[in-house]
């Protein structure tokens, strides 16, 4: 394999650890004031991210009379919303065969291709609202740099086209075909899905937080959720970071309620085993010369990956800036969310080398930013979208890390839930997805920590030696629930 340097020509202790995203918006964030008491609305939204902001969106446009407040801890897309990859990929975690498996084929090819609808719902919405979030629409491009990588493609691709998937959907590529797009080291194949889009994501999900005040919804930011019962939400508000530290201690009454929280669904009372919270990781590359892209490629800005296990995940920006992550850092005993963490050095360093060892051309290059978020993981690895009419208790998210299109889907289908509207999307077969709790501690450590460790062995013996690594990757799919 052909490989970086060793050790990088700059210190990387020097790049913000600020996310990209959120360090160049012009102006910077203002945040909005916290609850200073007790409120009564017809619908109370807990999480001001991707899924709570679309909801909030789309229930306004089928309901305008109706009084809907929004609560956030921090401020709008202060989590994974506001620092993620900015992929609005055309995809779910859970695969076609798992939602077939709850439905038919057919249910779920339409979920599938709902997805795809969303991602271009997202460029229209931010054409209608003027959210300039950098949209481009140029498709997801994943290279296969080992053998073992090319033939789970081809297998991939094969059952794309059992399942009804077209060629203009997703298709496979030569060497050649894939290198035009994507100039990474090593290509054997390429997998290009065409629905599917880079953003901003910080800039959508403001520019979505702005469009959903100015159609009536209440937004209270520095708003602290401590516990979900039957038509209340308790809270601490007016800048209280964390529920112990004071601030107002109030309720919010409403017969719907709608859990939007993802992987800080563990800070909920009674809710820290239900979604898995996991650290991912990410670096940005100074402003690139335009020159360097006619050897990199990313002609059409299209998102981009290789197939390792290990997930990774990059765009070019609109400023030609390279943003890079991946997962694979560490999980936390308890299911604890540190901060801190999201800022060790060596953890970029390792994202870094990934990137470098792929592109090599942009070894030299300055990183300026470098951070970090979690992402939610239910047990099953499904995402869905569930709502109680007699209860009034929504739940949506667990994305697994993909969620700026699925998330519109989701907040747009318990918005017509909520509003009692039957479409085409409130039958797909996500609709109604549970899932049992995670693990007791400290099982819960030991299977994720294994299974990580097991995809990464995988992972580098696949990369030494070109073949498959079959019995660490089985035992990470048993550890991980078969997904």
């Amino acid at each position: 394999m052909t490989t970086s340097a060793d050790s990088e020509p700059w210190s990387l202790e020097t790049a913000s650890t600020v996310p990209l995203w959120i360090d160049r918006l012009d102006p910077p964030i203002a945040r909005r004031s916290g609850l200073d008491g007790d409120l009564d609305v017809d619908v109370a939204i807990v999480g001001g991210g991707f899924s709570g902001l679309w909801t909030a969106y789309y229930l306004k446009r089928l309901e305008p009379a109706l009084r809907v407040a929004v609560l956030e801890r921090h401020y709008c897309g202060f989590g994974a919303s506001g620092r993620n990859g900015g992929w609005a990929v055309g995809e779910l975690a859970g695969s076609v065969g798992d939602y077939a498996q709850r439905s038919s084929l057919a249910a779920s090819l339409l979920l599938t291709r709902a997805v795809f609808d969303a991602v271009d719902e997202i460029g229209r919405v931010a054409a209608a609202e003027q959210i300039d979030c950098d949209y481009a629409k140029g498709g997801t491009i994943r290279v296969a740099r080992t053998r073992p990588q090319a033939e789970r493609q081809a297998t991939e691709i094969a059952e794309a086209r059992k399942m009804g998937l077209t060629e203009d959907e997703i298709r496979l590529l030569d060497p050649d075909e894939a290198r035009e797009h994507f100039n990474a080291t090593d290509v054997r194949s390429g997998i290009l899905l065409r629905p599917s889009a880079v953003v901003d994501p910080a800039k959508l999900a403001l520019g979505l937080a702005h469009a959903v005040e100015a159609s009536g919804v209440e937004i209270y930011e520095q708003t602290c959720a401590t516990s979900i019962d039957a038509g209340t939400v308790q809270i601490t508000a007016q800048g209280a970071a964390e529920a112990s530290t004071g601030g107002v201690r109030c309720e919010v009454r409403a017969p719907v309620i709608v859990r939007a929280t993802e992987a800080y669904t563990r800070d909920l009372r009674g809710k820290r085993r239900d979604i898995l919270p996991v650290y991912s990781r990410m670096i940005a590359t100074e402003p690139l010369p335009a020159a360097l892209f006619d050897d990199i490629g990313l002609a059409s800005r299209p998102s981009f990956a290789d197939d390792r296990r290990m997930v990774t995940y990059g765009q070019r920006t609109a400023d030609n800036r390279i943003a890079f992550g991946g997962t694979g850092a560490p999980y936390s005993f308890g299911s604890r969310i540190v901060p801190a963490a999201e800022s060790l050095v060596s953890m970029h360093r390792r994202i870094w080398r990934v990137l470098t060892e792929m592109l090599p051309q942009v070894a030299e290059a300055r990183i300026t930013h470098r951070w970090g978020g979690v992402l939610g993981i239910p047990r099953n690895w499904l995402p869905g979208v569930r709502f109680d009419p007699r209860t009034g208790e929504g739940v949506l998210g667990g994305y697994v890390g993909e969620g700026v299109a699925a998330s519109n889907l989701a907040g747009r289908t318990m918005a017509e839930l909520i509003a009692q509207r039957e479409t085409e999307r409130t039958n797909l077969p996500w609709v109604g997805v549970s899932s049992r709790r995670w693990e007791p501690e400290p099982l819960r450590w030991l299977g994720v920590r294994v299974s990580r460790a097991l995809l990464g062995a995988a992972d580098r013996h696949e990369l030494r030696w070109d073949r498959p690594d079959r019995l660490a990757s089985g035992i990470a799919r048993l550890l991980r629930g078969g997904h």
